[in-house]
């Protein structure tokens, strides 16, 4: 396409967030980087973390190995992440949940809720967030829900339909990508294709809007002017319920 959209001002983190050593053996990992080949092609700098591979313990602080841990790279993973404007957490689907590993992520995401960018606002706000879901069980919408909402919840802003999957058959069977008689499971799924392209789209282009115009306007969410006192027009009404 002559009008292909170039949007080398932006990066993006993209976390797998599989219970599989190996990326290659990893079905959500299929998916991911059927994304990451869309924004590389838009020009868009992409890391993939595949979070399994590294020794990030679940907790709620910044750096675990202040509190018992003997190892955490987490904080070093920290600053890919605070470098991203766009956040993608792609998990399989396990009793209808996201995996054990994409719940440490969100903890240890939650544990840099305290930061504040220049503005004093939180340091996620002006970055985007979306969720990919995979596997063969009932779940993708309840799951999405759950990611998406912790990530609006942390600061990041979430575009228009900023969640993908693919579920096979209910129960054991194949996977997306798994090889079968006529190609690969869920390649031919036209509704997981556009639900990707679209949710990726809005990821990259609400980040490009929101980099271009400096951000969110600081009033209203400064919390280091809310702590010298300033309320934004916040009053408490002149009455209480008998």
């Amino acid at each position: 396409m002559s009008n292909f959209p170039k949007l080398p001002d932006l990066k993006a983190v993209i976390f797998n967030t599989s219970l599989k050593l190996k990326p290659g053996q990893s079905h959500t990992q299929i998916l991911l980087d059927a994304i990451s080949n869309l924004m590389e092609k838009a020009e868009v700098d992409v890391t993939t973390v595949h979070l399994v591979n590294h020794i990030v313990p679940p907790g709620i602080y910044p750096d675990m190995t202040e509190h018992g841990y003997d190892k955490d790279e987490w904080p070093e993973i920290w600053k890919t992440v605070k470098e991203a404007d766009i956040l993608i957490i792609g998990t399989p689907l396990w009793l209808g949940e996201e995996s054990s590993v994409c719940r440490i992520l969100i903890e240890r995401l939650y544990a840099m809720s305290g930061e504040l960018n220049d503005d004093g606002q939180s340091i996620f706000y002006g970055k985007t967030g979306g969720a990919v879901i995979t596997g063969n069980e009932d779940g993708v919408k309840h799951t999405a829900m759950s990611l998406l909402f912790a990530l609006q919840h942390l600061g990041y802003t979430i575009p228009p339909q900023a969640d993908c999957g693919w579920i096979g058959e209910i129960g054991p069977g194949p996977s997306f990508g798994d090889q079968q008689e006529n190609g690969p499971v869920g390649f031919d799924s036209e509704f997981t294709q556009r639900n990707t392209t679209i949710m990726t789209w809005n990821l990259m282009q609400l980040a490009h809007l929101l980099k271009s115009n400096g951000g969110f306007p600081k009033y209203g969410n400064d919390r280091n002017a809310w702590g010298n006192g300033e309320r934004f027009g916040f009053e408490l009404p002149d009455r209480s319920i008998d």
